[in-house]
């Protein structure tokens, strides 16, 4: 367990991304930072970009036209874990978009193992698939594994596959689907800093072995430490995969080292305060007495918390249907050697405002804006 105070050192492409994580929101227009420098946004223009994020019903935005859908194509998905409900929920929403084109799917599972890596890619390539879809993993991890693909010449797309989304320059997947991550995180930060009742004091979680992670916490950060009436208290250094067994004696740590001073924590996954909860309720803290808000992934229980108003203020969810059905048009356009199309959803913060809109009665985000009906014009189906 690593508490980081400044940024860690991490390779070239970490760097880089934090870098472009300078870079200010595009809807507050006519600010942007300099490389190496902190940017101060004032009150309004957080307001301003938050109001956007929490905007019910976003009209579309991405692509109106298109190569018709491919026939008889046969592809297979990628699932880094399907135990991971952001990962399921893509790899769900390919499936239904696939039914639409009559495409046939296979799934091969990793279990999020190397060695499951390994199975999955071989299983994967000796089926010789027309497209692969990866979800959830590494890309510059993933790559000798992918590159056999490439050689045969088999489009490959993803989901979450590293730290920026869009074109994939110099490897094997063509364009990673996502948020913008360090968009995400941004609005996470100025959500906080907006709502808070009095000064706030900001924990931030991260884990140190996803680059993305990292990226996001550092980006956070940068907006807290540009608020002169913020305390940025600590950046926690925590594994996801260790979340279940350290994050109740963590909160117990820093409800002891911090007391009152600790009003907000920031996280780059909703996982985290699914155990930081049931630590604060047993210390008979009441639900609005510390407000957490999550940059990813808008699972079920951030919705429940949400609605119930039980500590979590909100959640930036991937519209994980939505991205299925991206996923497929961009094989598409691959298949029909066209370019890609690389639109980029917009965030959108999940608050107590807004939690029961665009899907959210059913515990989810799912964009009311007729994308599967226009991914259907565009494919003729």
């Amino acid at each position: 367990m690593k508490t980081l105070c400044v940024y860690p050192r991490r390779s070239r492409v970490g760097r880089d991304v934090l870098y472009l994580g300078l870079f200010l929101l595009s809807i507050v227009s006519g600010i942007q930072a300099s490389s190496g420098a902190s940017t101060s946004l004032t009150a309004d223009e957080m307001k301003q970009a938050v109001s956007a994020a929490k905007a019910r019903g976003a009209p579309w935005g991405g692509p109106r036209t298109g190569p018709p859908g491919e026939a008889n194509k046969s592809i297979v998905i990628l699932a880094e874990d399907l135990r991971n409900g952001g990962i399921l929920g893509v790899a769900q929403g390919v499936q239904e978009a696939a039914k639409t084109l009559s495409w046939k799917v296979r799934v091969f599972d990793a279990g999020g193992t190397d060695t499951g890596r390994d199975k999955a890619s071989a299983d994967a390539f000796a089926i010789h698939p027309d497209g692969v879809i990866l979800i959830g993993a590494d890309a510059e991890e993933m790559r000798e594994r992918l590159v056999p693909f490439a050689r045969q010449g088999t489009p490959v797309v993803g989901w979450h596959v590293g730290p920026r989304a869009g074109p994939m320059a110099g490897n094997p997947v063509a364009l990673n689907v996502s948020t913008d991550p360090l968009e995400v995180a941004r609005i996470t930060a100025m959500a906080a800093i907006t709502g808070a009742r009095t000064t706030p004091g900001i924990v931030i979680f991260t884990d140190s072995n996803f680059e993305i992670a990292m990226a996001k916490a550092n980006a956070m950060a940068e907006i807290v430490r540009a608020c002169k009436t913020c305390i940025l208290l600590e950046i926690r250094d925590i594994a996801i995969s260790e979340c279940a067994e350290k994050m109740s004696g963590v909160t117990e740590e820093l409800v002891t080292r911090h007391g009152k001073r600790w009003t907000h924590a920031l996280a780059i996954n909703d996982i985290y305060f699914d155990y930081a909860v049931p630590a604060l309720i047993a210390r008979g803290f009441p639900g609005d007495a510390i407000q957490l808000l999550s940059a990813g992934d808008g699972s079920t229980s951030a919705f429940l918390r949400i609605q119930a108003g039980s500590f979590q203020t909100g959640t930036v969810a991937e519209p994980l249907n939505l991205h299925g059905w991206q996923l497929v048009d961009e094989l598409n356009r691959l298949l029909a050697h066209q370019p890609i199309n690389g639109y980029v959803v917009p965030v959108h913060l999940v608050s107590p405002e807004n939690a029961k809109f665009d899907g959210g009665e059913r515990l989810l985000y799912d964009p009311e804006n007729n994308y599967r009906g226009i991914y259907r014009a565009i494919w003729r189906r």
